[in-house]
């Protein structure tokens, strides 16, 4: 576990804070690697009577399994790390917090989505709060705002964002080593490779297996490649089924389990009244780019260097959502025409800003096609539209449309 002086602060401290102040049941949920149980461990650092129970320990897990009532006692917050290891602790967890309703009773942290495993018999439902850990942010990793969702809302185009030095290889390279803070810290391609392929045999090994009975997990490896192959695309379960030469209901099984366990994302399909020509399909993308990038490594075609910088984009957008005051609902749009907007961001008000993502340094005024078109049909609806591209400046096409560096998805102002 690392140190807190080794430890780069994570935006989701303020949130994890605020939920243990007034919810009996805070969980903090993310994939293997993000740093959920050091961040769990900094935010209890300061609580007195706080307990730390550790499932990974054999002994530990006995222990819970025993006597869970016994395992729960304790007067202040008890973290509980790895929880989805020991299911039959839910019940009692639930059971304790409705007897003592003081809010910060449990910090939960999980390497997988636990409201949806099968294995937990009843969720909390008014009893928790769930705080999702996404590998770092660039804002995190270089101590800058993260703050471009909330200034498209509140500025539309006219958001102020600052020149870039960062050019498409820079991109790609930032891509390519992700957000996992073990990955971020090693300087060869040889070591990074190295951390990737440990990373994958864990998830494969362990955390796939935690939460579900994998017979071929041989299969499973193979549809992660191909999956790698076309993050950033459509999710079309019978083409994976012909390609992989598996039925369509395990590779629809197996694609759950990669989300369940935070490997990949799927992007639902966004729709309204006046784009009635939308189609229903998500979006799948890795919730990683570097492992993305690494399992597709040797690929230069202009498509495989369009789907990684496309799905480090989306990243960085879902992990700024979920500190962004404005919280906007993360889809794409693609409809039968040829239309697409690769992100699409809407808020509780039904506010849309739209995202194009391209590989290029520079930007045409067709790049906007797409976004001009749900600009005519959503009318005072539609925000702001916005093509990201690899070059350095912001630049305006239209009303409420402009071009700017990816880069300005972290060093923008949120205010």
């Amino acid at each position: 576990m690392r140190t807190a002086a080794e430890y780069l602060p994570r935006r989701a401290t303020e949130l994890i804070a605020d939920a243990l102040e007034d919810t009996r049941v805070v969980i903090v949920n993310g994939a293997r690697q993000t740093g959920k149980s050091t961040l769990a461990e900094l935010c209890l650092r300061d609580r007195a009577d706080s307990m730390r129970r550790y499932l990974d320990d054999p002994r530990t897990r006995a222990s819970a399994v025993a006597d869970p009532v016994a395992f729960l006692d304790a007067p202040g917050t008890m973290l509980i790390d790895e929880v989805q290891r020991v299911p039959e602790l839910w019940l009692t967890i639930k059971h304790v917090v409705d007897r003592d309703p003081r809010p910060g009773r449990f910090l939960l942290t999980g390497s997988a989505r636990l409201l949806g495993l099968s294995q937990l018999p009843d969720a909390l439902p008014g009893r928790s709060e769930t705080i999702e850990l996404f590998p770092l942010s660039q804002g995190e990793i270089n101590g800058q705002p993260d703050g471009f969702v909330d200034a498209a809302f509140t500025h539309g185009s006219q958001l102020a964002v600052k020149p870039s030095q960062l050019r498409r290889r820079d991109y790609l390279a930032l891509a390519s080593c992700g957000g996992y803070p073990e990955a971020i810290r090693r300087t060869s391609p040889r070591r990074l490779a190295q951390f990737f392929r440990s990373y994958l045999d864990d998830i494969m090994t362990r955390d796939v297996h935690q939460v579900a009975d994998i017979q071929r997990g041989s299969d499973m490896r193979r549809l992660v490649g191909t999956l790698a192959a076309q993050s950033g695309g459509l999710l079309n379960y019978a083409r994976l089924s012909s390609d992989l030469a598996l039925p369509a209901s395990t590779v629809r099984d197996y694609v759950g389990l990669l989300e369940l366990v935070y490997l990949i994302r799927l992007i639902p399909a966004w729709s309204a009244n006046a784009t009635t020509r939308a189609v229903a399909t998500p979006k799948l993308v890795f919730n990683d780019a570097g492992l993305a990038a690494y399992l597709v490594s040797g690929v230069t075609n202009d498509a495989a260097i369009g789907g990684l910088v496309e799905t480090f984009v989306i990243g960085e957008l879902a992990r700024q959502i979920t500190w962004s005051q404005t919280t906007p609902r993360l889809h794409h749009y693609r409809d039968r025409d040829g239309y697409e907007v690769d992100a699409v961001l809407e808020d509780n008000a039904g506010r849309v800003v739209g995202i194009e993502v391209k590989a290029a340094e520079t930007v045409r005024t067709d790049d906007f096609r797409s976004l001009r078109l749900l600009q005519r049909r959503l009318g005072d609806r539609f925000r702001a539209g916005f093509v990201l591209y690899c070059g350095d400046q912001q630049l305006p096409f239209g009303e409420n449309l402009a071009c700017v560096p990816i880069s300005a998805l972290w060093t923008t102002s949120p205010e």
